[in-house]
């Protein structure tokens, strides 16, 4: 059976609509509910055409320190031939809707539903939208910390159907990881993969590390623990988690919970402010 994968489409509620939602912002994480993805919370960026975003992570004081976050919507005709301003910056391409066009190292790809491009910095690459729908993917950018010895990594064009999870061990496969990257490649100072947990399944422990996470459910439903606080989570929602915040988390069914999970991982800790 083919993944699902949620995607926003905007839209205003209606305005007899209560004014209560589950939107939370606190030190420890914050949890932004699909309910938010509306039209006016859109935003707009230079050299892209036929394209608006939605802003779900960035970096700022008591917010993400290490990544951003953003849902592309590109209108058919759309897209940009410059579409990354910061040398610096890797990124990675998940697209939950629809197919975008991407040229990248003088190779044309088509990515649709469940793909994923991993861009090392400086990768001169352009996206469009040649299709007759629009298409809407996930964006996260971070700047490329380089590490002695090490050479950036290349281009990766991979689609999650065509990866076996990884099941955690101990779980009969009841909690598995989808994995674009080798944990074992250090030249990758960010990982971002698929979480899936069938229903009933747990985080059984109160993980408390120093990864920073971004979480995008884009499948079913369940309840997270995050600090102190049990939150419940649907198709669409997505959690900042600062390091060291702790979390676990039960999958509430009926359907598998499923999420876009990015972590920073594989350099030493900065001791002094980035460039000093």
């Amino acid at each position: 059976m083919a993944a699902k994968y949620y995607a926003p489409h905007g839209g205003l509620p209606g305005q007899d609509q209560l004014l209560t939602d589950r939107a939370i912002f606190t030190e420890a994480y914050a949890v932004i509910p699909k309910g938010t993805m509306r039209d006016i919370t859109t935003s707009f960026l230079p050299g892209w055409d036929g394209t608006r975003l939605w802003v779900i992570a960035r970096p700022m004081s008591g917010f993400a320190e290490t990544f951003s976050q953003y849902i592309m919507e590109v209108q058919p005709g759309g897209g940009s031939d410059a579409p990354e301003s910061d040398p610096e910056a890797e990124g990675v391409l998940f697209v939950v809707e629809g197919e975008a066009t991407l040229s990248v190292g003088g190779e044309t790809y088509v990515l649709r539903p469940g793909g994923y491009a991993y861009l090392p910095p400086a990768s001169d690459w352009t996206l469009h939208n040649r299709s007759d729908a629009p298409v809407c993917f996930h964006w996260i950018r971070k700047a490329y910390e380089p590490a002695p010895g090490l050479d950036a990594p290349e281009v990766l064009i991979l689609n999650e159907q065509d990866i076996a999870p990884t099941p955690m061990p101990g779980t009969e496969g009841k909690w598995a990881t989808t994995r674009f990257v080798d944990p074992a490649d250090l030249r990758h100072d960010m990982h971002v993969t698929i979480v899936t947990l069938e229903p009933g399944a747990v985080i059984p422990f109160l993980e408390t590390h120093v990864m920073e996470h971004g979480l995008y459910v884009i499948e079913g439903k369940g309840a997270y623990r995050l600090n102190n606080d049990w939150v419940e989570v649907e198709a669409g929602d997505f959690m900042w988690l600062r390091a060291f915040c702790p979390q676990a988390c039960y999958a509430g069914g009926p359907g598998n919970f499923r999420y876009l999970l990015y972590k920073d991982v594989n350099r030493h800790m900065a001791l002094r402010p980035r460039g000093r």
